[in-house]
């Protein structure tokens, strides 16, 4: 049977997080105030005010929300944070909002996947503090959120990623002291993860895994509060005409495309669009191979990824992907888009978009593209985080390819945006969305020992994710009976 965590499993465990907690001042917040924090009580919004974004803080477990005021130091909470691109910039009628991760603790999404993962297990002892070891296979920013959520828990956080991943990642993981496992290859290389994770289970009984491309609680947290925050922006950015026509996102760990499921049930007639890279078009065409769009994972379907609701996939050429992180950050390329009709400001804003936002911005060209879509349409996507991340690739670009042009500014925005074509892009049928949903048999049953049984449960039972989805109001009956028993909020 699949997994799920609505019962507390070991009272003596959950007796001994209790204690602990009450001992270190940890509270945690629920899944309602990450999604909406004016739920958050009051004495702790007024500590907030003095507490940096990225402070190592157990009170920046609060800031797990799209809802952060966009500052470093001292923030409380807005309207989700987000930018919408012009047509001067994209070429296209349709309405593209860009969801920005940047203004999370440690500057990207993932803090709240890994949380989604981690804090369920504590609630209903599952996982001691004390004893327990919190390991994150990822390609990037999810051991990142990770290790930022295990050291505000007070849990030791152990990072797997792989070694030709950006120099910044590993840096940042070492100064919070998680001990850092690099693993052989690139974005793409997500098996010789699951290798070490395998070797971790046989090895170190103390260690437990929170591999997002299997847990639940990354689909739930990105259901329960990513899709809600879309939903607000919608409402933000609409008219009496405006219609919520896409939702794109990267297929990564199909954590942030289950913002899709939630959408689904407020906008039934909504586009969900996985994007992927065309280097590894693992949905597309069943191919493989390395890529640089860093923060996707390829060349194997996440068990945590609902196929059935899915309705178009997107391959991008990462040389596009590389370009563009060029025009969006060199002063060049900055300064031709504001000498071509985009304001100083809204360029000033491009820095807040990382390589997979760009790959997630082409995707929706594409898509507005492909159906054909008016100024009504409004398609929202992802920025799971910003070009921050990502100074040393463009340090290497400039080593590379010589000094940014003005030219050269030009030429990546119409060939690479502009000239955006609806190549390599596929609308699924029902029975090529099963196709892919197989895919999951060789990665999931014959590699990772998963039941064949529940695979096809994943397809054939229209009942389960719902349930699925629904665990976060249980987590939250379980995380208030957690904090009252620590007694800190009282």
């Amino acid at each position: 049977m699949i997994l799920t965590t609505e019962h507390v499993i070991n009272k003596e465990i959950l007796r001994r997080a209790v204690d602990r907690y009450r001992e270190k001042g940890i509270i945690l917040p629920t899944f309602a105030q990450m999604q909406n924090p004016e739920l958050i009580p009051g004495k702790i919004k007024d500590q907030l005010k003095q507490i940096g974004l990225w402070d190592l803080h157990p009170l920046n477990l609060f800031r797990i929300t799209w809802k952060n005021e966009p500052v470093s130091k001292g923030g409380l909470y807005g309207s989700p944070n987000f930018v919408e691109l012009p047509k001067a910039l994209t070429g296209v009628d349709a309405r593209i909002v860009v969801m920005l991760g940047k203004w999370f603790p440690t500057g990207a999404h993932k803090v709240g996947a890994a949380y989604g993962c981690l804090a369920p297990r504590i609630i209903t002892g599952q996982f001691d503090p004390s004893y327990h070891k919190a390991v994150w296979p990822s390609t990037g920013n999810y051991c990142r959120g990770g290790a930022f959520d295990s050291y505000l828990m007070d849990v030791t956080a152990v990072a797997i990623l792989p070694e030709e991943m950006s120099r910044e990642r590993f840096t940042w993981l070492k100064e919070i002291g998680a001990e850092v496992i690099a693993t052989p290859g690139c974005e793409s290389n997500v098996k010789e993860i699951y290798d070490k994770c395998w070797e971790i289970r046989r090895t170190r009984e103390d260690c437990i895994i929170f591999n997002q491309f299997e847990e639940f609680g990354n689909s739930c947290w990105h259901y329960e509060v990513t899709g809600h925050a879309i939903e607000e922006v919608f409402r933000l950015v609409s008219d009496s005409k405006s219609n919520l026509a896409a939702y794109i996102s990267a297929t990564g760990s199909a954590g942030t495309i289950a913002a899709g499921d939630y959408l689904r049930t407020v906008h039934p007639h909504i586009q969900v669009v996985a994007s992927e890279a065309l280097q590894c078009p693992t949905l597309l065409m069943n191919g493989f191979g390395g890529h640089r769009i860093e923060g996707i994972g390829d060349k194997h379907v996440p068990w945590i990824h609902n196929v059935k609701n899915t309705n178009v996939v997107t391959a991008i050429d990462d040389e596009d992907c590389m370009r563009l992180l060029r025009l969006f950050n060199e002063k060049p390329g900055l300064e031709y888009l504001t000498a071509n009709g985009m304001d100083k400001d809204f360029a000033s804003k491009l820095e807040m978009i990382g390589i997979s936002g760009i790959g997630n911005i082409l995707s929706a060209i594409k898509t507005a593209k492909y159906f054909e879509m008016t100024s009504d349409d409004v398609i929202v996507t992802i920025a799971t985080d910003s070009a921050e991340m990502y100074l040393s690739r463009i340090k290497e670009l400039n080593d590379e390819r010589g000094s940014y042009t003005p030219i050269q500014a030009a030429r990546d925005h119409e060939k690479c945006m502009i000239g955006t074509k609806t190549d390599y892009m596929k609308e699924l049928n029902y029975y090529d969305r099963k196709a892919i949903h197989n895919l999951k048999y060789f990665t999931w049953v014959e590699q990772q020992g998963k039941d064949v049984e529940d695979l096809r449960q994943l397809w054939d039972d229209r009942g389960f994710w719902p349930v699925i989805f629904s665990q976060p109001a249980r987590w939250d009956e379980l995380i208030n009976e957690f904090n009252d028993q620590t007694g800190l909020l009282k």
